[in-house]
């Protein structure tokens, strides 16, 4: 008897299943006539007021209802991920401009080369012998170096003269050298920039780009509004600013990500039985290792060696690791949780922000996570 119920209950399930995956569909459906209606009308991918009345609204109901707020939020987000990726279409915005991406055959240059052909323009690709192309162009719009950090700044002293119109860019992790570089090569308008994100994107929504001004705003708004078109949000610093910043952002986390897969793996540790045993955040820290390690080694090294200045912040960071565990050899347990007391204040409303934030992360991880 009880296995007919069972049976029964589960058919209802398949029945409901069934239900949510049409509905889900008429969703993406809307979300695409939406996305065509929003070219039309010039309206950036990414509306945050939007998003925030739209999971506001749903978790009132959802409570309403009974359901758990935080259910219908998370499969929301998720639709709304797809729904970006479809409203990521082409629309012709800049038709008429002419992009000249140096490096352009690389990851990151091949990601703006197809955002910026997929809006109309008309993309050149640049490579080390190709700079004819340039001095031959009737016109160039923009510039754009997506080259490797160790080799832009050399790069752009041999750029030929380009139109005083034309706008001059970068799109490196670091920024007062390049910007600096291209403000003494080139007269016109020049800004900076550093995509905070990889190539692997299909869209940019809710991407951060930064961006470190250099001269004549006004003549590369065209470019910062076709950024947000596609749902970036943009981040105004001062090139020494992010620079600064960079050091903990980059720097320091990468180097000590690279530093601890090192000594995972000159100790030989076993991997596997590691991820078997480990909590869900542990499992989490071992995927940023990992995924480090299955990127360009020649990236980071670059980004790492970027600021030779930063170092000192380095050293900085190794003392304060040595005074701890000399602290934890010789058993000042009070002394570990003072200085832990001080870091908590430090942080402020920011620790219970990043818990909350970094269980919804956990909560992922866990519902894509096979076992056996």
């Amino acid at each position: 008897m009880e296995e007919q119920e069972l049976a029964r209950l589960r058919a209802e399930i398949d029945a409901t299943d069934h239900q949510l995956l049409k509905t889900l569909k008429r969703r993406q459906e809307l979300a695409a006539e939406i996305g065509r209606v929003k070219r039309k009308l010039g309206q950036p991918l990414y509306v945050p007021a939007r998003e925030r009345q739209l999971i506001a609204a749903r978790r009132q109901e959802a409570r309403a209802q009974g359901l758990s707020e935080q259910l219908i939020e998370d499969v929301l987000r998720r639709a709304m991920r797809e729904s970006y990726q479809q409203q990521q279409a082409s629309d012709e915005h800049l038709s008429g401009r002419v992009i000249a991406i140096i490096g352009g055959a690389g990851a990151l240059g091949s990601l703006f080369h197809r955002l910026f052909t997929g809006a109309g323009a008309r993309v050149m690709i640049i490579e080390k012998d190709d700079w004819a192309q340039l001095s031959e162009a009737e016109q160039l719009d923009l510039v754009l170096f997506a080259t490797p950090i160790a080799q832009t700044p050399e790069l752009i002293t041999q750029l030929p003269e380009l139109p005083d119109s034309c706008v001059l860019a970068d799109l490196t992790s670091i920024k007062e050298q390049p910007l600096q570089q291209m403000l003494a090569q080139h007269q016109g308008p020049v800004v900076g920039l550093h995509p905070m994100f990889g190539p692997q994107l299909n869209h940019l929504a809710k991407q951060l780009i930064v961006v470190c001004h250099g001269r004549q705003q006004p003549a590369y708004q065209w470019l910062l509004d076709a950024f947000q078109r596609w749902g970036a949000h943009l981040q105004e610093v001062s090139a020494k600013q992010h620079d600064a910043a960079m050091a903990f952002v980059q720097m320091l986390r990468h180097l000590s990500t690279f530093v601890y897969g090192r000594h995972l793996a000159q100790e030989q540790v076993d991997i596997a039985q590691l991820i078997a045993l480990s909590s869900p955040i542990y499992r989490l820290e071992m995927m940023m290792v990992g995924r480090l390690f299955a990127q360009n080694p020649e990236l980071y090294a670059d980004i790492i060696l970027a600021n030779k200045s930063h170092f000192v912040m380095i050293k900085r960071y190794l003392e304060t690791f040595t005074e701890v565990l000399d602290q934890l050899e010789r058993g000042e347990r009070s002394d570990f949780i003072e200085a832990f007391e001080q870091v908590h204040q430090f942080f402020g409303d920011y620790a219970e922000q990043f818990l909350a934030e970094s269980q919804h992360l956990l909560d992922a991880a866990g519902d894509a996570h096979q076992v056996g």
